[in-house]
């Protein structure tokens, strides 16, 4: 009786546990809109987002007040030699900077062409002739998590990433992580959102989540059969305690 529980147990867990090929393949044949696809995305400046602003012009002494000093860092070897570094600029709570000359300048909610723009502006009126502004985040960065290969915090140079790159960063998901539901966290103005996409479908790729954005957090749930083995495994050695005092106690009393 025992032996047959265990077997019709172990088949009913089996079976749980198979996955087809609708359940993994990624970007099936659903049909979209191609209006809805966004492929001019523009990343917008938040708070606490580090800016690196370099100015120039055909005048490179002129230009110079516009740009930060460069800093030196110190080596912990005393057989090193000192790093240069370009200081960047934050971001308050207000979306502003303090820029050498110009002042208190509001790039929060601004793409990076619009603010190149707003910077050149405001220096060829009368500081420089033909400037020329170069801006880089210099702490963007994404966070995966879940059922993947490694999760990690990801600090990226470029600025264009998708949902599909954070995940290959993170060596994609393991395969028994859900693919119908992943998470984005995502911050917007004073508030937290969330975003839920399906990587199975070709509907993907009209999310707004489908381009991420600084800071955002990328979640992959385990599927059921994962959660299932992970109790299973926490619960089996206290389930063979209780057989072996039960089939002990059994045998006791039936002799």
């Amino acid at each position: 009786m025992i032996k047959k529980t265990i077997i019709v147990l172990s088949i009913t867990f089996l079976l749980g546990s198979c996955a087809s090929r609708k359940d993994l393949v990624y970007f099936q044949n659903d049909d979209i809109n191609q209006t809805e696809v966004d492929n001019n995305y523009q990343l917008t400046f938040k708070p606490d987002d580090l800016l690196q602003i370099i100015v120039s012009s055909d005048d490179l002494i002129a230009a110079q007040p516009f740009n930060l000093p460069i800093s030196i860092s110190t080596p912990i070897s005393t057989n090193a030699n000192g790093m240069a570094k370009i200081q960047s600029y934050l971001i308050d709570k207000n979306g502003e900077i303090e820029f050498p000359v110009l002042g208190t300048l509001k790039l929060g909610g601004l793409t990076r062409i619009e603010s190149i723009q707003l910077i050149k502006d405001k220096l060829s009126s009368g500081y420089l002739k033909n400037p020329i502004v170069n801006i880089t985040i210099t702490n963007f960065k994404i966070t995966v998590i879940g059922d993947v290969q490694r999760s990690s915090v990801f600090q990226l140079a470029n600025e264009r990433i998708t949902i599909i790159d954070a995940l290959g960063f993170a060596g994609d998901l393991n395969i028994s992580g859900k693919r119908d539901n992943v998470l984005v966290i995502r911050e917007e103005g004073n508030q937290k959102k969330t975003y839920r996409v399906d990587l199975r479908s070709n509907k993907l790729l009209t999310s707004p989540a489908y381009y991420l954005q600084q800071n955002d957090v990328v979640y992959v749930e385990p599927n059921n059969a994962k959660v299932q083995d992970a109790a299973f495994t926490r619960t089996t050695g206290l389930f063979i305690s209780m057989a072996s005092v039960f089939i002990s106690l059994l045998t006791i009393l039936t002799r």
